[in-house]
Parts: structure tokens; sequence; C-alpha cells
């Protein structure tokens, strides 16, 4: 901190100037912040000259604050009390001992990626706050780019490349059918041709699972019929239970579904689909978020 300035003050000579006014002795000022008492004075008077006045009165060896002292030490106490503030919060920040994460991610994703992902990282660090918006991908780029966010778990290809943002492709995700345990069992595995005719529950437009949806079954020569649709995830198991139609979803949010969702495997090749973790090109992620990053990568990797 020798070097740090208060206007032409260094924050070296407040503690100096501190030290005297509360021993009122320069050399047991000296002694408590580890200095000659030369050198001390030295700072003193240099420290007066930028103020051009006294600080303090030397009378006959007694060492009394002058009326400019007087003035100077509550100020002094408060920005070296603000500089030392400021010393541990970013040492708490660079140990993760607090902070803030912004990770943004598909709803899919939040319901059956992040779940375990974040309980890690909270169990490890405690004091970081996860803020999590919810989107679709091409939200999520957006957002990135403006810098509301720290990550995003994004899917691939993204809607809109952009060179302004670095992606890590993290896991490949199958995707199945689920319907209602109270309905017929569909034959097993189910085709993409099978999904002609039948009544499908939708997500709504802008979620990535419907324009995958929508594009296998225009490649099969026809056009998905919707009982409903322009829901999140949540709403879409739960019109499937109510046994409006069937849905195609991820294979990690069926596993979570529940015993009254049928869960059936896509025929091969099936649907699949690329989570990719994101973040600026430009800008560092913070340490936390560095770390959150880490712990996804790991999930990659499996056990």
């Amino acid at each position: 901190m020798k070097r740090l300035m208060v206007g032409g003050m260094q924050f070296q000579q407040l503690q100096y100037f501190v030290a005297v006014a509360e021993t009122r002795h320069f050399t047991r000022a000296a002694e408590r912040v580890h200095v000659s008492q030369p050198s001390l004075s030295q700072q003193i008077r240099a420290l007066e000259k930028e103020l051009g006045a006294e600080l303090f009165s030397r009378a006959r060896g007694n060492i009394a604050l002058t009326d400019a002292g007087e003035a100077l030490l509550p100020l002094a106490r408060r920005i070296l009390a603000d500089a030392d503030t400021a010393r541990h919060e970013v040492q708490e920040l660079a140990q993760l001992r607090r902070g803030r994460v912004r990770l943004g991610a598909t709803p899919s994703l939040c319901t059956g990626l992040l779940p375990d992902v974040l309980r890690a990282f909270h169990d490890l660090h405690p004091g970081i706050q996860l803020l999590i918006e919810e989107s679709g991908s091409h939200d999520l780029v957006r957002e990135l780019a403006r810098g509301s966010l720290d990550l995003a778990l994004v899917v691939l290809p993204l809607p809109t490349p952009s060179p302004a943002l670095t992606t890590v492709e993290l896991l490949h995700e199958d995707l199945v059918v689920v319907s209602s345990a109270a309905a017929p069992a569909p034959r097993r595995p189910v085709r993409i041709a099978d999904l002609e005719g039948q009544p499908l529950v939708m997500f709504r437009h802008g979620y990535d699972l419907r324009d995958l949806t929508v594009a296998a079954c225009r490649a099969e020569g026809f056009e998905p019929s919707f009982t409903v649709e322009g829901g999140e995830m949540d709403a879409v198991l739960g019109f499937v239970r109510a046994g409006l139609g069937v849905a195609v979803v991820p294979a990690m949010v069926a596993a979570r579904a529940g015993r009254d969702l049928r869960v059936t495997a896509l025929a091969r090749p099936g649907l699949r689909r690329t989570i990719a973790l994101a973040h600026r090109s430009d800008v560092a992620p913070p340490r936390a978020a560095r770390e959150l990053q880490r712990l996804l990568l790991a999930h990659r990797a499996g056990p």
C-alpha cells in the first residue's frame, strides 16, 4: 500500500500520522508501524508540506495536534478503515468466500443438469450468491453480449453465431418421448415418423426443443400436430401428465419427471442436442464464475 495515493497524500503517510496522533510520541509511533523514527518524521513533514499546514505542535518535546491535525484525524482514520475494508472484501472474493455468479441456462437444463451441479458448488462455496436466468439460447446469447451474465449454458449451434463468445462443448444429450403413464404404452422405441398425427404438447416459440422437434418432423416429410403449445418445461410436463399429448424432452429431464410419466426412447438415429458452456471472449469470467465453470466441466468428464 505504500504507493497508494489520496490526492497527493500516500496511505503510508496517513498511517504514520494516525500512529503519532494516537501515541503522541514519534519514537513509539515508529515502533508501532515498524519503521525508523527518522523515516517516520520525514514522511510526516512531507505530508504537512503537501497539505500546507502543520499537523503537530512540537513545543518542548510535547506532541499535540494542531487544529489542522484535529481536522485530519477522523478523516484519516476513515480512509484507512475504508482501505482495510476494501482489502478484506477483495481477499474474500479471491478466496471464494463472497461474491456472485450470474448463470444463464435453458429451462430444460435448469431442471435436468443444474440442480446437482449447483448443489455441489453451494456446498463448496456457501458464501457465493447464485443468480440464475432461465431462457432460450437466443436470449441468453444476447444477455451474455450485454454483460448481464457471466456464463450461460446454451444449445449448439447458436441461433446467431458470435465471434464475441467462447463456447466449450459440455455434453451431448439424447431426447426421449414422454407420455402420460395412464395412456396406452407406445411402441418401443418410437420413430420420428410415428409422431405423425400424434397429438404433441409443444414448447413456446424460441425454445430450442421446439425448433429441434419441428425440424426432425419436417425432415420425415410431415408437419407436427399440436394440441397445446406455448408452455415452458414444467407446463409441458404437466400437460403431458394430464393426457393432452406426448412431448419430446431431454433424457435428463425425463429422469426426474416422476412415475406419472412414461419415458420412451427414440429409435436410431434418434435425436440428440449439444450443450455448451459460453462466456464472452473479451472479458475473463470472475473468479467465482470460473470455479463454477470448473465444476461444470468436471461434471462433463464424469466420475
